[in-house]
């Protein structure tokens, strides 16, 4: 198709393989038609390889076009003019497994040292495969960072509780005893 004269379908001409919205002749495709079988053309259903806005094959290829969903896994997200998750892609990616979101050393400091702090740490924790399955693999190593401080908060204060707790009940224990002592020579 040639643009310029009337015969040869160029602009205001009427091109043989039919035009805007008309049936075009035996075997043309059209604009918003159905094609013969095996064709294809804009706004139709292509015969099983992908085209625009649609779903790619099952096999995870790259078969379509643009603005559709990218195999599970793959590239940034989507189509072309789509941002990137938060964080990127880097330090972390769809075939690495998500970094340790330290659950236990939390749940065990919650338990043994100091339950607010360690309720933040579980939180935070319980964010790092959250945020790694949804593809914000920054955000799912920052949650991990953040779990770890905070468990390690916890158990520190945990030992400066306990520390103290055990100071104190040896400050009664001497006390009582050096009380016991001497009610019992003043007794005698």
């Amino acid at each position: 198709m040639s643009y310029g004269n009337q015969g040869d379908g160029g602009y205001g001409a009427q091109p043989p393989g039919g035009g805007y919205g008309q049936q075009p002749p035996s075997g043309g495709g059209g604009y918003g038609q159905q094609p013969p079988s095996g064709g294809g053309g804009y706004g139709q259903q292509p015969p099983s390889g992908g085209g625009y806005g649609q779903q790619p094959p099952s096999d995870g290829g790259y078969g379509g076009g643009y603005g559709q969903q990218p195999p599970s896994g793959g590239g940034y997200g989507g189509g072309y003019g789509q941002q990137p998750p938060s964080g990127g892609g880097y330090g972390g990616g769809p075939g690495q497994p998500p970094p340790d979101n330290h659950l236990v050393p939390a749940i065990l400091t919650t338990l043994f040292c100091c339950l607010p702090f360690g309720i933040v740490a579980i939180v935070k924790s319980s964010q790092v495969n959250t945020k790694w399955q949804i593809g914000d693999f920054q955000g799912a190593m920052q949650a991990s960072e953040e779990a770890k401080t905070w468990w390690k908060r916890t158990m520190i204060i945990g030992i400066i509780w306990w520390v103290l707790v055990i100071i104190f009940y040896i400050v009664v224990f001497v006390l009582l005893a050096s009380v016991s002592t001497s009610v019992g020579t003043y007794s005698s």
